[in-house]
């Protein structure tokens, strides 16, 4: 919870700062630490909107699934500190569970939300984003059909610079 209030509290504060509008990276390939474990690319379309891509796994001990996940966010800088951004957005992804104790699987189609900070170090290479992806599943999983909401997705993300 908070992490949520963080994440709340530089939103807000985001909304009342002004200052340029800019990345400062074209695209970025890493790892997302959180749920789902994930390979990340984040690409820059605009100095304000990006879109990122990945690929991740979450277990749950007898089950799990492997997921691919789409988000288009926009970037807005808090001015009071370089290099930190604020963003939010929107994407979709897939995911394909298996399960220990029978041969079948299923496939969800996962709606989400972003909400996050990012920040890019001055001088290094490397970016760092913490995000809040609430998230909509729907689909089939094991012999139910679900529509269930998980708050409890996001991520630390920690990516290398390609181009500037």
């Amino acid at each position: 919870m908070t992490t949520l209030r963080c994440l709340l509290f530089f939103a807000l504060c985001g909304f009342f700062t002004s200052g340029a509008q800019a990345q400062d990276f074209g695209s970025a390939l890493g790892v997302r630490l959180g749920s789902p474990l994930s390979v990340s690319y984040k690409n820059f379309l605009s100095r304000t909107s990006a879109l990122e891509v990945y690929a991740g796994i979450r277990n749950y001990g007898e089950y799990g699934w492997f997921s691919i996940n789409g988000a288009y966010q926009v970037h807005t800088d808090i001015a009071q500190v370089y290099g930190l951004q604020w963003y939010y957005g929107g994407g979709a992804g897939l995911q394909f569970w298996n399960y220990d104790r029978t041969v079948e699987n299923s496939v969800t189609l996962g709606l989400s939300g972003y909400l996050g900070l990012q920040y890019t170090f001055y001088g290094a290479p490397v970016t760092l984003s913490l995000d809040w992806v609430p998230t909509l599943f729907v689909g089939r999983k094991l012999d139910d059909d679900i529509r269930a909401f998980g708050a409890g997705h996001g991520a630390l993300a920690v990516r290398y610079i390609l181009f500037r």
